[in-house]
């Protein structure tokens, strides 16, 4: 039995743009760009190491990915473990330095000039040490039954942390909670970075919980994109009882085939 892949994936926050980490076998990691205005998905680089997508952050206009990793094997000046920036969906390092070790904050892309001084509108700064520190960048909010942040110890790891976020332009809110920490950077359970989720959507008068998700957003239409628990990818229409689905692309049966990132994104 194959066992399924696990997805995270970060929504640009001014394009229609999405990263997709997708992490199996095991050994392996590999980035994706889905691009939801087509829609259609696109497969781009393989590590075989650990790449960490809640350390990770794709800039506003989607054309750049900032990743935490880790790579055993890697032979340059960086280490092991270190932050880069490339090109969406490849992982070539046009900027890239080194970190510590894992138990280090990753970087998120920010609009005001600061060290480092990248070629492109952007700079990078520390995700703070907070529970879904991308999805607050992306518009969620804690919820007002969430445990307090005063709870989570110095790494925000100790509470079961709860937010939500309104569809635009809809009445549905997305739910998202922490329900504990899985163990390892990925752990089990489809878990990402260690952290296991769950998600529901909820109106004022009722609460679906998604239990086939693995990770759920909204686009700027207010169309639910999802990464379900079997690997597939779908954007869904929330209208009348049941939701339709509009696309969806099966990443359970991928297997590692790394090839050479083109030339378009060895360059700024």
């Amino acid at each position: 039995m194959v066992t399924p892949p696990r997805i995270y994936c970060l929504v640009a926050t001014e394009a229609p743009i999405a990263a997709v980490f997708r992490r199996g076998p095991s050994a392996w990691c590999h980035v994706g760009r889905w691009d939801l205005a087509t829609p259609q998905y696109e497969s781009g680089g393989w590590l075989r190491g650990r790449i960490f997508p809640r350390r990770s952050d794709l800039s506003p206009d989607g054309r750049w990915l900032c990743y935490f990793a880790h790579h055993a094997n890697a032979h340059w000046s960086h280490g092991e473990t270190y932050i880069a920036v490339a090109k969406l969906p490849w992982l070539t390092a046009l900027h890239a330095f080194g970190t510590c070790g894992t138990w280090t904050r990753g970087y998120h892309f920010t609009p005001e000039r600061q060290a480092p001084d990248l070629p492109i509108p952007y700079s990078l700064s520390p995700i703070p040490l907070e529970q879904f520190a991308n999805e607050r960048r992306r518009g969620w909010v804690e919820a007002p039954d969430s445990p307090p942040r005063s709870q989570g110890g110095p790494w925000d790891e100790r509470r079961n942390a709860r937010l939500q976020k309104q569809q635009p332009g809809g009445p549905w809110h997305l739910w998202l909670e922490s329900v504990g920490h899985a163990g390892g950077e990925f752990g089990v359970d489809q878990a990402v970075d260690g952290l296991r989720v769950r998600y529901a959507l909820a109106t004022d008068q009722t609460l679906h919980l998604l239990e086939d998700l693995q990770w759920a957003d909204w686009d700027h239409q207010g169309r639910l994109l999802v990464a379900t628990r079997q690997g597939e990818l779908q954007i869904r229409e929330l209208r009348g009882d049941r939701p339709q689905t509009l696309f969806s692309v099966d990443l359970a049966a991928l297997q590692p085939q790394p090839v050479p990132a083109p030339a378009w994104a060895h360059q700024w």
